[in-house]
């Protein structure tokens, strides 16, 4: 079973975070965050995985130590969940149609961290969450990921739409990633040998 369990206790939040790669999109999320709950529960349902979280974080603040660290966190389940890599695609990608908007997300599970991130999100809210913390999430998630992610809009013009779009092809390029071909199960995806 490729599957982790995070712990991450700071000053600013405590979170218990379990991932399963090879779920089926089932999700318990108590965040403190209603728009990240939703948010996370249509990644886990559009990536099958099965996703856990219970947060308990300074929210009365604001949202963003919350949201920045469940994105560590779910990365570094991610990294963890994942192993050595062996027999995984390594790469995803996915163009996703929400509405008006339509969102390309690309990823590789290289080993090193990166993100091109390309949305213009016109609101600064979403009711109560503030957009820019959709770019501080996938920040903390690829830097302990590991894994190099582009995200970009191609139209769009609805905040909700965009952002949604962006979780849920995020989602359906991990999951291309992680998947594992059963042909080459004992090795690495890379000439080097490792990732």
């Amino acid at each position: 079973m490729r599957t982790a369990k995070i712990k991450r206790n700071t000053a600013e939040t405590q979170i218990t975070l379990e991932l399963n790669l090879d779920g089926t999109g089932k999700s318990t999320l108590a965040t403190g965050c209603g728009f990240l709950d939703h948010m996370l529960t249509l990644f886990a349902k559009h990536g099958r995985f099965d996703l856990s979280v219970s947060c308990k974080g300074d929210t009365y603040v604001d949202d963003h130590h919350t949201v920045e660290d469940i994105g560590i966190a779910l990365g570094q389940a991610f990294l963890q969940a994942v192993g050595q890599k062996r027999g995984i695609n390594r790469y995803g990608s996915m163009t996703l149609p929400m509405d008006e908007a339509l969102i390309l997300s690309a990823v590789d599970l290289s080993g090193r961290s990166y993100l091109g991130y390309e949305l213009q999100i016109p609101m600064q809210k979403v009711g109560t969450f503030d957009t820019e913390l959709v770019e501080e999430f996938f920040l903390g998630f690829v830097r302990n990921a590991l894994a190099t992610l582009h995200i970009r809009q191609l139209a769009g013009t609805n905040s909700h739409h965009i952002i949604e779009g962006a979780f849920k092809s995020v989602a359906r390029s991990l999951r291309q990633a992680v998947q594992v071909d059963t042909a080459c199960a004992d090795e690495i995806p890379s000439t080097k040998g490792v990732l």
